[in-house]
């Protein structure tokens, strides 16, 4: 079978690589061939090399037999998408530079400077939503049997406007987002209790980076209260520490990583403002010595050690501002071997094409899966895939101030969405001064202008 990566020069490529060279089912279904797309050759040849050395790796580890699959390079996105039978998105429009310049324009009003919370996010998401539109389309031609595995950020409003498109063609829902924080956040409350992350059942709710883990299923007793109710387990794990245990009995819920913006705003924003590099500044930087290193005649064991040595930075340096202002903690080291996007790419593309039917939390039309959301609002929740795609579960009753946030993002999304597909900058100034984050109609003007200039404060 085919994969497809469009951003295949993106530095988390490699994980992906891994994940494949990992699979240990059987051959029918397994990804045999990795086309890797991307509009910069000189990065296509600096992942192409790392990734090289996997395989090397891979067969000097004994498993010559089983075979890397083998690994085609092209800027020609025709040509990519053409025979795949799963295409997964991971682009972004505009690189770090837009990054940066989607961090900066909010903080110089005074906003969270971040790549897919507040007017940052809207920013990203106005630039990459026509972009992934005009993906979904090209895929309905050239591809119609393919499955869309979509973590082009901001994933939640991106998956929704791709998979419009493929409704439009009569292609069903063939469109998945995918995302690696709740599954680390649940595996991380599981280790945390002493329980088999891969035994336990989790119910989790929410939008793509706003979303919260309500129940911890280990042998059908729900373990949750238990970690909540002790201070030592739950200063455990990142997510005890970034909350704050009195915080956490509070809500009666574990939130997402992202949710510690909106709940600790204030001492986010700050923590932002004093870094001496923003996210996107300093991942440009760090990635820009990486493909200069890889780029220089550098042997495929070379490249591969500077991607790792670059990788283990990456993952250290994770929300590192939000880690300064809860007492500046660092990571556990099983959190630092990067990925997990990657695994829940690999789980669900065996679940579809070898109808191995599993539970994977998705980005995926809510179809009457979370009451007070209509069918095509695209949720993240546990879904049961198989050979037919994803089904979300249902989630029963949502609390009030949960299904409240989530409304007023949707209705951002959905506004960018608009603005997206016509150009409209009323709908563009709706998307950023709805958003909880940004609390002044000037203030959005402000950004919106900014950004239509060019990144100019």
């Amino acid at each position: 079978m085919r994969l497809t990566v469009l951003g295949g020069g993106g530095f988390r490529v490699p994980l992906v690589y891994r994940a494949l060279l990992e699979d240990e089912g059987d051959e029918a279904g397994r990804i045999t061939e990795l086309v890797l797309h991307d509009s910069d050759s000189a990065r296509l040849e600096s992942v192409t090399s790392v990734l090289a050395h996997q395989a090397e790796r891979h067969r000097a580890g004994g498993n010559a037999a089983r075979g890397a699959p083998a690994v085609r390079a092209t800027t020609d996105l025709d040509e990519a998408l053409r025979g795949a039978d799963f295409v997964f998105s991971a682009i972004r429009v505009g690189g770090l530079e837009g990054r940066t310049r989607d961090e900066r324009i909010p903080l110089a009003e005074g906003l969270l400077g971040q790549e897919t919370v507040g007017a940052g996010g809207v920013l990203y998401g106005l630039r990459t939503l026509p972009v992934a539109v005009s993906i979904a389309e090209r895929v309905a031609r050239l591809a119609p049997q393919a499955w869309v595995i979509n973590f082009t950020n901001p994933a939640g409003m991106v998956t929704e406007a791709m998979s419009r498109v493929f409704r439009r063609h009569g292609l069903g829902e063939r469109v998945i987002g995918i995302c690696d924080s709740p599954v680390g956040l649940c595996r991380r409350a599981a280790r945390a209790l002493g329980a088999d992350p891969d035994r336990a059942a989790y119910d989790y709710v929410g939008l793509n980076h706003l979303g919260w883990l309500r129940r911890v299923l280990v042998d059908g007793e729900d373990r949750l209260p238990r970690l909540l109710a002790d201070e030592a387990l739950l200063g455990s794990f990142e997510e005890g520490r970034l909350f704050g245990p009195d915080w956490l009995r509070t809500l009666g819920s574990l939130p997402n990583e992202y949710l510690h913006y909106y709940y600790f705003h204030r001492e986010s924003v700050a923590a932002v403002r004093e870094s001496a590099a923003t996210r996107g500044e300093f991942l440009r930087e760090q990635q820009s010595r990486f493909y200069a290193e890889s780029a220089r005649g550098a042997s495929p064991a070379d490249a591969y050690a500077a991607w790792d040595r670059t990788r283990r930075e990456r993952e250290e340096t994770y929300m590192a501002e939000s880690r300064a202002a809860t007492g500046g903690w660092e990571r556990e080291s099983c959190d630092l071997e990067g990925g997990g996007y990657d695994r829940v790419a690999l789980a669900l593309m065996r679940a579809i094409a070898r109808d191995e039917r599993t539970t994977l939390i998705l980005n995926v039309p809510n179809h009457g899966a979370v009451p007070g959301l209509d069918a095509e609002a695209v949720v993240e929740i546990p879904c049961l895939v198989g050979a037919g795609g994803a089904r979300p579960l249902a989630t029963g009753a949502v609390a009030p101030d949960q299904l409240g946030l989530m409304l007023q993002l949707k209705a951002v999304e959905r506004a960018a969405i608009e603005a997206a597909s016509d150009g409209s900058r009323a709908a563009a100034l709706r998307a950023l001064a709805l958003h909880p984050l940004v609390d002044s109609v000037r203030v959005a003007e402000r950004v919106l202008d900014a950004a239509e200039a060019g990144g100019a404060a």
